[in-house]
């Protein structure tokens, strides 16, 4: 059982809908960046925790193994 790019995706956008986010795996790996003006005044730590909150419930069903996070603001770009 695996997750689609598209659906991580759908899931970041939940918590970061002004976002750009892209993601890409295959199946088992995944990684995404998201640039977000949210992310401003956060650490890589707790940027880190906030997109994986988005996508817990993916990782808690199996669907989701493995995800690389890249988090920036968009002056970070």
């Amino acid at each position: 059982m695996s997750i689609s790019n598209e659906d991580v995706t759908k899931l970041i956008e939940t918590r970061f809908p002004d976002a750009k986010i892209s993601v890409d795996g295959d199946g088992y790996k995944y990684e995404t960046t998201v640039v977000c003006a949210s992310f401003e005044g956060l650490n890589t730590l707790k940027r880190h925790q906030a997109v994986y909150a988005s996508v817990n419930s993916a990782i808690t069903s199996g669907e989701l193994h493995a995800l690389t996070i890249t988090a920036k603001t968009p002056d970070e770009v």
